[in-house]
């Protein structure tokens, strides 16, 4: 390792976690903005942020109340910072999922005000880090963009998280296990201390969603539950934080990003589409590499993604109608130039992603 300055935004200036964590967060938050613009998104969590308004009313503060976000895009996050800008507001509060906690940060920064973040579910961990993907208004990824820091505040209460489908807590497994997958090749050989940390506590986070997620699934008051959720939703993002751009996404984010380009794909959420990139990445890593731990790890992989009811073929993504023009649209989008998916240290290309993403769910590849 050459000796150079590196930056790291590695985490929140605070993360409160815990049953009530946003009731005891609220004076924390008045210093921050007491004219905060409150975004959201989902109808079905509208109800959870009027709620989260009242709050913010007793504690003194005049919340903007926003849920124009159609999706984490320039067409409407220009328009959010317009209205926030001339209401006077001081602070962003995004509550939600993913697309609500990146497009907060991203309004945060273009207008230089503090970001409180309050995941409505454990399904990502957008709520911890500086990095944001944009979107088009219909969906499809564009690409990630860097941030200077992470939020000032995270909030993570336990009551707030156990309320949204457990639906969202599988995604959020498959979105966390692939730290461990996409870090331990993006790492290389890299003698950074710091990533090499990174990426053992994402080999800790693997063994702790094997073990635990279908217990935390089946028990969301129990101890695994906790550990699970904050697993997926806080230590992923912290490793990617310790880690910075050595230890992040490599080709089960690539599928992702190339998946998101068909409309049929937009009703499932990113975790699953992450998981299934996951397979594929093993997939690839065994028919182009030879390599013999990545057959046995997608092997042990598929029975437990089909026990938290995660998609694990095209027709589970929705994709049973889709045409090979449409999957080879899906495979050069992940293979574009700049795509994350040429951190796999073998070349790869349109057709053989195609052909791992059709055989990622068969028990045995041919030899």
């Amino acid at each position: 390792m050459t000796d150079r300055l590196q930056t790291h935004a590695i985490a929140p200036a605070q993360v409160l976690r815990g049953p009530s964590a946003w009731r005891q967060a609220l004076p924390r938050i008045v210093p921050l903005g007491q004219r905060p613009l409150l975004l959201g998104r989902s109808t079905g969590t509208a109800a959870l942020r009027r709620r989260l308004a009242v709050d913010l009313e007793e504690a003194g503060c005049r919340p903007l109340v926003s849920q124009r976000l159609r999706d984490c895009c320039d067409e409407d996050l220009e328009p959010l910072a317009a209205e926030a800008a001339a209401a006077g507001c001081d602070a962003v509060i995004a509550a939600g999922g993913g697309k609500v906690l990146d497009a907060g940060k991203l309004l945060a920064q273009r207008l230089g005000l503090a970001c409180i973040t309050v995941p409505t579910s454990a399904a990502t961990c957008a709520g911890w880090t500086a990095l944001a993907n944009l979107y088009t208004p219909d969906g499809a990824f564009l690409g990630d963009v860097t941030l200077e820091r992470c939020p000032e505040l995270l909030i993570f209460d336990h009551d707030l998280v156990r309320q949204a489908p457990a639906r969202t807590l599988a995604s959020g497994i498959a979105d966390a296990l692939a730290k461990w997958y996409e870090a331990s090749v993006s790492s290389g050989s890299s003698g950074d201390g710091l990533v090499q940390q990174a990426v053992q506590m994402a080999r800790i986070l693997r063994d702790l969603l094997l073990l635990e997620g279908e217990r935390a699934m089946a028990d969301p008051f129990g101890e695994s539950w906790v550990r699970v959720a904050e697993g997926c939703a806080l230590t992923a993002g912290l490793i990617g934080g310790l880690g910075g751009a050595r230890c992040r996404t490599v080709a089960a984010h690539a599928v992702h990003n190339g998946l998101t380009q068909l409309s049929a794909t937009h009703g499932r959420l990113h975790g699953e589409k992450v998981g299934f990139g996951v397979l594929v990445q093993l997939s690839l890593e065994e028919r182009l590499a030879g390599n013999r731990l990545a057959a046995q790890a997608r092997r042990q992989l598929l029975p437990f993604f089909r026990q938290l009811d995660l998609p694990t073929d095209l027709e589970a993504l929705g994709l049973a109608g889709a045409t090979l023009d449409e999957l080879r649209q899906v495979c050069r989008f992940a293979c574009r130039e700049d795509s994350d998916l040429h951190r796999l240290p073998f070349a790869v290309g349109p057709d053989d992603l195609l052909a791992a993403m059709v055989g990622a769910t068969a028990e045995r590849q041919p030899t």
